[in-house]
């Protein structure tokens, strides 16, 4: 196969979730940048802003030349969550390029980002759940479902984010911020509904505790990050209603994101050691790094805006796990490339 037609078979089969390595890239660049590591944070956006770039060229391309595949991963309630990877993406990419100074680009990215959960919002459920001819839906329900809350609380954030910035659109971002902060939070609740009915109700095997499942924890700290942004909010009448309520929420949600850790920690010992499920590289795998980063970033936030020194030492400490764990991925994710494209041209070559 020449390289032509193998780089259009990635394209066939790109996954709607690929975005989660700019999330991770991103979470991980912006947790560096706050403990100090400049040089080590800029690496880190320039590969994710590179990668970003890239999986929206591949996406359009995915969009116009296999609409079929498209079609098929909207209705498909197992992958169809993952097209929200796009809405998180662009928003932590804008929120770190912010720290940089680049104010316009967050803003545009955060203009698309929010109009995209907003139509994905209405499109995803209904092609996925509701309008499927696949019984029973929740037979297929996954880690993936969390992934909308985290596109939702990161709208949060990026707009609690611009708003010193846009001083004559503090209170509509302000609205902005509470309200995807508000949805995200209920359709926390939700997800977690339908995940744990699925594990209730149908057999759970190793091959199904895929790393996906990790976004629990990570949309939990996504929560907890988009809440401590909104109580550091200047004064707007959504922002002064519920500043109090948000607080102490953010603190609970963090309690219950640390305490999910062991689980999942425990499930992937169960999943690869006791029943040897290979770890092999998939773009999945992402899912993993973005919430270990995202509990860093949580705990140094809340820290903060709440004053809980014990919890933003705990989210420093945590920050090393997660640039571990991005340059094991990354590490993967080259070697893959290697096998999967530039070796077989350099063979073709020969």
């Amino acid at each position: 196969m020449q390289a032509p037609s193998r780089l259009r078979e990635e394209v066939r089969i790109l996954a709607p979730g690929y975005f989660a390595f700019v999330m991770a890239g991103g979470i991980v660049s912006t947790g560096l940048h706050l403990r100090g590591f400049h040089l080590a944070s800029a690496v880190l956006l320039i590969v994710s802003a590179i990668g970003y770039a890239t999986l929206v060229a591949l996406s359009v391309w995915r969009f116009f030349a296999f609409r079929d595949e498209v079609r098929a991963d909207l209705a498909d309630s197992g992958r169809a969550f993952g097209f929200f990877t796009f809405v998180a993406g662009s928003n932590v990419l804008g929120v770190r390029l912010m720290m940089d100074g680049w104010h316009s680009t967050a803003a545009v990215l955060l203009v698309g980002a929010a109009a995209t959960w907003l139509v994905l919002g209405y499109v995803v459920p209904w092609t996925a759940v509701l309008g499927t001819a696949e019984r029973p839906v929740l037979a297929k329900a996954n880690g993936t479902w969390f992934i909308w809350v985290v596109a939702s609380e990161s709208v949060a954030i990026a707009a609690a984010t611009l708003q010193p910035v846009y001083r004559e659109l503090d209170r509509l971002l302000a609205a902005l911020a509470v309200f995807t902060w508000g949805v995200g939070l209920f359709l926390y609740a939700a997800a977690g509904v339908f995940v744990a009915v699925r594990m209730l109700q149908y057999p759970l095997r190793p091959t199904d505790l895929t790393a996906p499942y990790w976004v629990s924890m990570g949309a939990c700290s996504i929560t907890v990050v988009a809440g401590s942004r909104i109580v550091e909010m200047d004064d707007a009448p959504m922002v002064d209603a519920t500043r109090g309520l948000i607080a102490g929420l953010a603190v609970v949600i963090w309690v219950f994101a640390t305490w999910l850790l062991p689980p999942l920690v425990a499930a992937g010992w169960w999943r690869h050691r006791v029943h040897r499920v290979p770890l092999d590289y998939d773009s999945s795998l992402w899912s993993i790094v973005f919430p270990l980063g995202m509990y860093a970033i949580a705990g140094m936030y809340l820290g903060r805006a709440d004053d809980l020194p014990l919890v933003g030492a705990i989210g420093a400490a945590e920050l090393w796990v997660a640039v571990a764990a991005w340059v094991a991925v990354f590490a993967a994710m080259l070697h893959r490339m290697w096998v999967r494209l530039i070796r077989p041209v350099e063979r073709d070559r020969r």
